[in-house]
């Protein structure tokens, strides 16, 4: 490639990377200039006015209750397929094809239809009904493909090129996952956990069907309860005089999407930095 042409080409990835970056701004500075003031006391107290007026300290309280069940049961698992995708399924090519399919076919499919999974499964057939509990199990059911997919790569990179400097150090596939592959894979692990969290907190559809839209404040996982996504669109659509506070809710969305991408960040560097 000559001199002239690379010149072109980084100008033109450096226009679509400030394109991105404008885009990203645009969209807070919109959200922050519709929101008007956004007070210490919106955060820390209840609403009221069907959420016209008041705080989304409940709100929040569910939204985190719901992704705590969500992570807790969609990481573990996502983790423990992806190891056995790209470790222990090299001999069991049907196997591995087998489940890569209903994974890709799980990851196109809409929210809605596992909000109406969950409505089915969760709600009515094992008695939750309109709940934390099976909103936060339905979003582990829909995010478990994406993380897994996400997952799977970063460890069968470091696999591919560590198994056979630890299959010389007799070390067995178990022994070479433990202490070798998954540390490896931590800035890949905390990577996909962030955009699962984004995706997870950002769901509405499925969060309608089951964890339900009751603007109170949770006493146990059985209770229903309103998601920030649920309440920015409740607010928005069926509230009258409730886009400011949609808006504010929005922007609260965001910044805790901020907050714990740059928390990963600095702890991936932190548990990568103490490695090397």
């Amino acid at each position: 490639m000559s001199f002239r042409s690379e010149n072109i080409l980084k100008g033109l990835s450096f226009i679509s990377a400030l394109f991105f970056c404008g885009i990203f701004f645009l969209i807070l500075s919109t959200l922050i200039y519709q929101s008007g003031a956004l007070s210490f006391e919106f955060l820390t107290t209840v609403s009221s006015e069907a959420g016209r007026a008041g705080g989304i300290l409940e709100v929040i309280n569910s939204s985190f209750l719901i992704l705590a069940i969500c992570l807790g049961v969609s990481v573990p698992l996502s983790i423990a397929t992806a190891v056995f995708l790209a470790v222990f399924s090299e001999k069991n090519p049907l196997v591995h094809n087998v489940i890569s399919t209903a994974l890709d076919t799980l990851a196109a499919t809409p929210s809605i239809v596992f909000g109406l999974f969950g409505y089915s499964f969760f709600v009515i057939y094992l008695g939750f009904g309109f709940s934390i509990l099976a909103g936060g199990l339905t979003l582990a059911f829909m995010v478990l493909p994406f993380l897994i997919r996400i997952f799977e790569e970063g460890i069968s990179e470091n696999y591919r090129q560590f198994k056979l400097a630890g299959a010389s150090l007799g070390l067995s596939r178990t022994a070479q996952v433990r202490r070798i592959i998954l540390p490896l894979s931590t800035n890949t692990i905390s990577a996909g956990l962030v955009l699962g969290i984004g995706r997870a907190l950002s769901e509405t559809a499925a969060l309608l069907f089951t964890s339900g839209y009751l603007l109170r404040m949770p006493e146990s996982v059985m209770d229903s309860g309103r998601s920030m996504s649920v309440h920015i669109f409740d607010l928005a659509m069926n509230v009258p005089g409730g886009n400011q506070n949609a808006y504010r809710t929005a922007v609260v969305l965001v910044i805790a999407l901020i907050v714990i991408n740059l928390t990963s960040t600095f702890l991936t560097r932190r548990v990568l930095g103490a490695k090397t």
